[in-house]
């Protein structure tokens, strides 16, 4: 489900739904100094969805997802590896078995967190509106697709951008050194779409897929960036050893 750069344990359940609208919010990245909301309620049904190829899942990565359950009142965030990203033509990627395994690795313990397969049973290109489509289908309706600032700028690029504000809300997360956009520039390319985007102030953790393969790469600690687990099964299956495997930088 990574259509633009940016984003799923058990597999995702049939018959979940997203029910009423969380309650808004609407921020900027907050400053040091700002006051941290408290969690908003959990809505019953409500559904996130955090799509990427988590190559490897990183803690940036459930420091977001966490953020916007607690900020949207989210039941569950479904985690969703991509089996081959649109964006990254020609990039390798670490084979969909062991993306997977980390992921669900990085999940245990966390009852909202779910890894779903979906993109990697279908297999080829992952686009999101085919991934809504199918979770619609399955009684996953109106959820929220968690998302960073540098993806959205490059939604309008996306396959069928306004079926996906059709099918699924949008949460968007900051991503450091990246604009901050709001509802206006969402209004100026699809009018009357504005309310189907909500701006989370998020958690802005600099760590990346790119650094921890690097590292990893050249026999350095990864611990710290990734969980305990993830970082222990990187070392037994000698992950990121070739250096194609140190470019990108998601």
């Amino acid at each position: 489900m990574t259509d633009g750069p940016g984003t799923a344990g058990p597999r995702a359940s049939a018959g979940a739904s997203g029910a009423a609208a969380a309650p808004a919010v609407e921020a900027a990245a907050p400053s040091a100094v700002e006051a941290v909301a408290p969690p908003a309620a959990v809505v019953r049904g409500s559904v996130g969805l955090l799509g990427g190829t988590f190559d490897p899942v990183h803690h940036g990565h459930l420091a977001i997802a966490d953020d916007a359950r607690e900020s949207l009142g989210l039941e569950r965030v479904l985690w969703i590896p991509a089996a081959s990203p649109p964006h990254k033509p020609g990039r390798p990627v670490t084979p969909a078995a062991d993306r997977l395994a980390m992921l669900e690795l990085a999940l245990a313990g966390n009852a909202a967190f779910e890894a779903c397969d979906l993109e990697l049973r279908r297999g080829g290109l992952s686009y999101t509106v085919d991934t809504l489509g199918e979770l619609r289908s399955g009684g996953i309706v109106d959820p929220w697709f968690i998302l960073s600032a540098e993806a959205l700028a490059g939604f309008p690029a996306w396959r069928e951008p306004e079926r996906v504000l059709d099918l699924a809300r949008l949460a968007v997360v900051p991503r450091g050194g990246f604009a901050t956009l709001d509802r206006r520039w969402v209004e100026d390319r699809y009018p009357g779409r504005g309310s189907r985007v909500t701006f989370l102030p998020g958690p802005l953790l600099p760590i990346s897929g790119s650094v921890v393969r690097r590292r990893a790469a050249a026999g350095r600690s990864v611990r710290y960036l990734v969980p305990d687990p993830v970082a222990a099964y990187i070392a037994d299956h000698r992950l990121y050893q070739s250096a194609a495997s140190r470019i990108d930088a998601t």
